[in-house]
């Protein structure tokens, strides 16, 4: 009987990856044996703590990475893409855990512990929310999403990206439930995006089984081979991509697979929605990104005309279905979408050029999403928070810092110069208009124009309309909170003054299979 050989692993290279995942099953025996007055203080300082570590082992990595390498059988990519995506989703996911783990906007924090009598529909007292404390097990749940997310942007075989896929959503459809009011809003939220979460898996593993009847293989670099290279009939190749896509663009939430996004960003918590919004996105294109160029760029030719409609259709969705928005959460959701549409443009470049500009828009989005859902924690009424669109009238004059720094972050999602915004969509257009996709990138900046109206919209109400003498008050925020929102405004601002650094480390190689 023959010896078993043992692939070799690249510890230094997965030690990211390893550290979540880790510190995620210690957090789960934490929530078992620590009593629960304890369980807050020590899964925040877990919480926090592993992405540190995880960050610097990264950038230890990172300064004898080159050009990349591949571990774990081939099954795993860490070339200077992942290590990019890693970062962004690493810096993105401490924002997420300092928003989730606030309990000062809210008294107990803005997750259910457990039922309460309520005083009246969907509401329960400030004391016995205080009482009850907060659901700590969000914590393991939004680690064990993180490192899903890792592994999907590394994963160099559809079968470690489908089984990463799951690790990153089973936790975001509990998340999504956990509201502490408006509780049957947030629990019929989680149950649609788990039933069509449910069926973009279920598209995305045909579309696996049947490129693997096509290749003989799932391993990215196998299917591209046998790409261009075979004689075999291209049904099997195209169906399989097709179906493939489906379940990739359903997480990125591009149109027209976006219908769960609204439903879900208005429902879930507010701090997994920005949880949600930035990370989730980064991970989809970043898994978009490795299988557009690394599987399928022979066959480019065939498939580009399909996902150049996607785009348009994306954004057209976006920006229209957003101007007839009345709640700010579901406006944000379609301006989401119309984000994915023009982030698809840097995908179909399929060059160095449009990688790196994706990369750089991923990063942009992702800080200013996070800063714009903690404002929207702040504004609140007796029952939660407001987020209808009347709530926000005159919210300049009864707290102007806030309501400037919401209009900065609503320009910089609009694009307008000296925001990370502006420089993320100039480089997106900049990559497209290079690749020879002119037609696209004249949509897209009309997507763009129109997208500005619903912006400036809120800000007009905010800054020149009287608040109402009913009008929600604006919450102090905590530490927690303050620090989550003055990252996301720092790093929205740099981006756009100073965007060279962020741009040259998006810059420095393609994927590595």
């Amino acid at each position: 009987m023959g010896s078993v050989e043992i692939p070799p692993i690249d510890y230094a290279a997965i030690a990211p990856v390893l550290v979540i995942l880790g510190a995620a099953c210690l957090a789960i025996l934490v929530e078992a044996f620590l009593p629960r007055h304890q369980r807050w203080s020590v899964q925040v300082g877990l919480s926090l703590a592993s992405i540190v570590i995880a960050g610097v082992a990264l950038a230890a990595f990172a300064r004898s990475a080159g050009t990349g390498v591949t571990t774990l059988s081939d099954s795993l990519a860490v070339d200077p893409p992942t290590l990019f995506l890693w970062g962004t989703l690493l810096a993105l996911g401490l924002g997420s855990v300092l928003l989730i783990a606030d309990r000062s906007v809210e008294p107990g924090g803005a997750f259910v512990a457990e039922a309460i009598p309520a005083e009246g529909p969907g509401t329960m007292s400030r004391a016995a929310a205080s009482a009850s404390g907060m659901r700590t097990e969000v914590f393991p749940l939004a680690l064990f999403s993180l490192g899903g997310m890792m592994v999907f942007c590394a994963a160099n075989d559809l079968l470690t990206m489908f089984i990463a896929l799951e690790v990153l959503s089973l936790p975001l459809y509990l998340m999504c439930g956990l509201a502490k009011r408006r509780r049957l809003l947030s629990q019929e939220a989680a149950v649609k995006y788990f039933l069509l979460g449910a069926f973009a898996s279920a598209f995305f593993l045909y579309g696996l089984a049947l490129l693997y009847g096509y290749a003989g293989s799932v391993k990215l670099q196998a299917i591209a081979d046998a790409t261009a290279g075979s004689e075999r009939s291209d049904t099997l190749l195209f169906a399989g991509l097709g179906l493939l896509l489906v379940g990739l663009l359903f997480k990125a939430s591009v149109g027209p697979f976006h219908t769960w996004t609204p439903d879900v960003y208005q429902g879930a918590p507010t701090a997994v929605t920005g949880f949600m919004a930035a990370c989730t996105k980064v991970a989809a294109f970043g898994g978009i990104l490795r299988v557009l160029q690394v599987a399928f760029e022979a066959s480019s030719w065939e498939w580009r005309g399909v996902v150049w409609t996607i785009a348009v259709v994306s954004m057209v969705i976006g920006v229209v279905l957003g101007l007839t928005q009345r709640d700010i959460k579901r406006m944000i959701a379609y301006s989401s979408v119309a984000h994915a549409g023009f982030m698809l443009l840097g995908a179909l470049a399929l060059s160095d050029r449009g990688l790196a500009a994706t990369l750089f828009y991923l990063l942009a989005y992702g800080f200013t999403t996070i800063a714009v859902f903690g404002v929207i924690s702040l504004v609140r009424r007796s029952d939660g928070e407001a987020t209808h669109l009347s709530d926000w009238a005159g919210l300049a004059k009864r707290s102007p810092l806030v309501a400037w720094v919401f209009t900065f972050l609503l320009l910089a999602l609009a694009g307008i110069p000296m925001t990370s915004g502006f420089v993320g969509k100039f480089v997106v257009f900049e990559a497209a208009l290079t690749d020879g996709m002119a037609p696209l990138v004249v949509v897209a900046l009309v997507a763009s124009a129109v997208a500005a109206f619903f912006y400036l919209r809120v800000i007009v109400l905010m800054h020149f309309q009287e608040p109402a003498a009913d009008g929600p008050t604006v919450s102090v925020p905590g530490a927690f909170t303050t620090a989550a929102i003055t990252l996301g405004v720092v790093v929205t601002l740099l981006l756009g003054v100073l965007p060279t650094l962020a741009l040259d480390w998006a810059n420095v190689g393609g994927f590595v299979s």
